[in-house]
């Protein structure tokens, strides 16, 4: 069943011009490039050469990448180009090469890959300049630029897990998250039953698997206020979470036991603390923040130790976007205006999340708080098409990873850029995946 979506990013303003669409296109272009620039300029050329975990990519291979995939939709399916490199399709086509095997191409060296991606980039400049954002369906509202800024920030997202997995010394710096206020407020909330708006079928640069906006029909459900916190996490542990066989599914416990898992990825415990690795630092375990670095099973136990479970995806997004008040689905938790830096941790403005209850200015009608940035939160959904899915525009993105295998997460992280971050986002991952920055928070199901 289809709905209304009041989700555009111009809600409650006329439709924006061709150069406020050129304009938009530019900013987010260069916001993502700038990032690029850092996560592959503040190490030597030996990491960025090198694969620092099976899981990922050597980081320069995402930086030709990045330009490749640029000069594919923007110079060639938008402005009609010939090929700069065709020989280097093949070598940066994510799906002829798993991650494991990139390392043994011929890639093309940092300097090289600099100068192929500025050069991209050059031309992609102009043609934006004269770009026609009402000519097909690919450049209507300029959804191809915005494509292509959303792929560009999530290699940035995935270029900082990298980043994460090196060894050696600390890369990166950034400021820490304004200390918060203790959260005060309860722990849960109601999310009321019934109908509500899920998806869209309006937000311009939306990806396929975001659409169409469909009802959804809910139960009431309780939900987490804040996210599930290391404390919390702690506590688990303490009381032998990973050695409690009935908290886990058949899969989670095999899987925990066949990799020795007893605490979060890069935690360890030394002098009766939880110290962890981050970015090349080791330090005390925050409790006050978000656990992080968890994958799906080990959300899923806490849950079942906790008498609780995750939240489906549906759960999820009623509880992020629906507003009681005026029966409407928000794009974001706050209403519908862009994410500024007083509604959540984005963009890698912190590398690492907020303490949990923080951002009050960013929380929902219900007063469900850090929906929108801090962690990727697991959920118990399976990735699944929305009725009425169409591939658009290539059914790599998202049709050939449908079904039981991924599990959704939703909400984004502090890597993630505010232009690959709404209410309606999905993310999706094997459930044994850690080095994501991934966490959650609890549900239960309202009894009668």
């Amino acid at each position: 069943m289809t709905a209304p979506d009041t989700g555009a990013f111009t809600a409650g303003r006329a439709e924006p011009d061709t150069e406020a669409l050129r304009e938009r296109a530019l900013a987010s272009l260069l916001t993502a490039r700038d990032r690029t620039t850092l996560l592959t300029s503040c190490v030597e050329e030996p990491d960025l050469t090198a694969q620092h975990s099976p899981l990922m990519s050597p980081l320069v291979w995402d930086l030709a990448h990045i330009g490749n995939q640029e000069e594919l939709w923007l110079l060639r399916a938008v402005g009609g180009r010939e090929a700069m490199r065709p020989e280097i399709d093949g070598l940066y086509d994510a799906f002829e090469h798993p991650r494991s095997e990139r390392p043994s191409l011929p890639l093309l060296a940092p300097a090289e890959a600099r100068a192929y991606a500025a050069e991209v980039r050059g031309r992609v400049m102009d043609l934006l300049q004269g770009a026609d954002f009402h000519g097909s369906r690919l450049t209507e509202a300029g959804f191809v630029f915005g494509m292509i800024a959303q792929h560009e920030q999530q290699h940035d997202e995935t270029m900082l897990i990298t980043h994460q997995l090196r060894r050696g010394p600390r890369a990166l710096t950034a400021s820490d998250p304004e200390p918060a206020a203790p959260f005060t407020g309860p722990a849960e909330v109601l999310v009321p039953g019934g109908p509500f708006t899920m998806g869209t079928s309006t937000e311009p640069w939306a990806l396929d698997n975001e659409r169409p906006a469909h009802v959804r029909e809910v139960a009431p459900f309780w939900i987490d206020t804040t996210l599930v916190t290391n404390a919390a996490y702690q506590a688990f542990i303490e009381d032998g979470g990973y050695d409690t066989e009935r908290w886990w599914t058949p899969d989670g416990w095999a899987h925990i036991r066949q990799h020795s898992i007893t605490a979060p990825l890069f935690w360890h415990r030394e002098g009766g603390q939880w110290l962890r690795r981050r970015f090349g630092v080791t330090e005390p375990v925050p409790a006050d923040q978000p656990v992080l670095h968890v994958c799906w099973y080990e959300a899923d136990a806490y849950a079942r130790w906790a008498g609780r479970r995750l939240p489906t995806e549906a759960e999820w997004e009623k509880a992020a976007r629906h507003d009681p008040a005026s029966g409407r689905s928000r794009r974001y938790p706050w209403g519908d205006a862009d994410p500024a830096p007083q509604h959540a941790n984005l963009g890698q403005r912190h590398l690492g999340p907020a303490p949990a209850g923080s951002f009050p200015a960013g929380e929902s009608p219900l007063g469900v708080r850090q929906l929108i940035g801090d962690v990727w939160e697991w959920t118990a959904s399976d990735f699944l098409p929305y009725p009425g899915f169409e591939a658009f525009p290539y059914r790599e993105y998202s049709e050939v990873f449908f079904g039981s295998d991924h599990k959704v997460l939703r909400g984004g992280s502090f890597a993630v850029d505010p232009v690959a971050c709404r209410g309606t986002f999905r993310n999706w991952d094997y459930p044994i995946r850690r080095q994501i920055f991934s966490g959650f928070r609890t549900a239960r199901s309202e009894v009668a």
